[in-house]
């Protein structure tokens, strides 16, 4: 009896430390800049690992004022249409993402940019029950005490967007040769192209179908009109 209350009184000591520690960085990033996340180290490690591969590293934060506003819409047009409205699962999504999975013929992803976010600053890429648990816990997190404006903002600072580039303000410079104040909203739009293999695809030497999504995700960007973070 005495392991068992000593195990309890662990692990309700370990929950707690756990609470305390999530909840206080999900406050302190609602005003502090992410200065690194999980993927970006792990991509580093295994970059230096890869003897073929040149260790590359491109981050450079940036408040969304300094982000031309074509690209967060373009981002949400492509990724997450029902970003403003949900309150941080598109169920209809995860459940049209459930039955295509269910065939076994392709993979696909019913994640939304919150929970995304979530899985990229606080969590490691794994598809398993325990890394989907905590990636809904802290969605929740980050919905309630972030909004949704915050959220955007750390999406296109800390996306993926090509090998060792991360953020608007890397992707900009990378392929464009600019500040990510001045792109374009053809160029926005070609960015959030590449967003579902930034690894494989370019936005400086875009694939036909890289085009053809640009032309969809422009199209979009039309009726979805201007975010609105109310």
């Amino acid at each position: 009896m005495r392991i068992i209350r000593w195990v309890f009184r662990l692990a309700a000591r370990l929950l707690l430390w756990f609470l305390a520690l999530s909840i206080g960085g999900v406050v302190l990033f609602k005003f502090v800049p992410v200065p690194v996340t999980p993927l970006m180290m792990i991509r580093m490690f295994e970059d230096y690992g890869d003897d073929e591969r040149q260790v590359k590293f491109s981050y450079n934060w940036k408040p969304l004022a300094e982000i031309n506003s074509a690209l967060p819409l373009a981002v949400v047009a492509a990724e997450d249409q029902k970003f403003l409205t949900h309150s941080g699962f598109d169920r209809e999504a995860i459940e049209k993402a459930f039955e295509s999975n269910k065939t076994g013929t392709r993979i696909r992803g019913g994640s939304s940019i919150s929970q995304q976010t979530a899985k990229n600053v606080f969590l490691w890429p794994e598809r398993s029950y325990l890394r989907k648990g905590l990636e809904a816990y802290f969605t929740v997190l980050i919905e309630f005490i972030w909004g949704k404006e915050r959220i955007l903002e750390v999406y296109v600072n800390v996306i993926e967007m090509g090998p060792g580039i991360y953020g608007a303000e890397a992707a900009s410079k990378e392929y464009f040769r600019k500040p990510a104040s001045q792109l374009s909203t053809q160029e926005a739009a070609l960015i959030a192209a590449i967003l579902p293999n930034p690894r494989q695809w370019n936005p400086s030497k875009p694939t036909n179908y890289n085009r053809q999504r640009q032309q969809w995700i422009l199209r979009q960007m039309n009726n979805l009109g201007e975010l609105r973070y109310e």
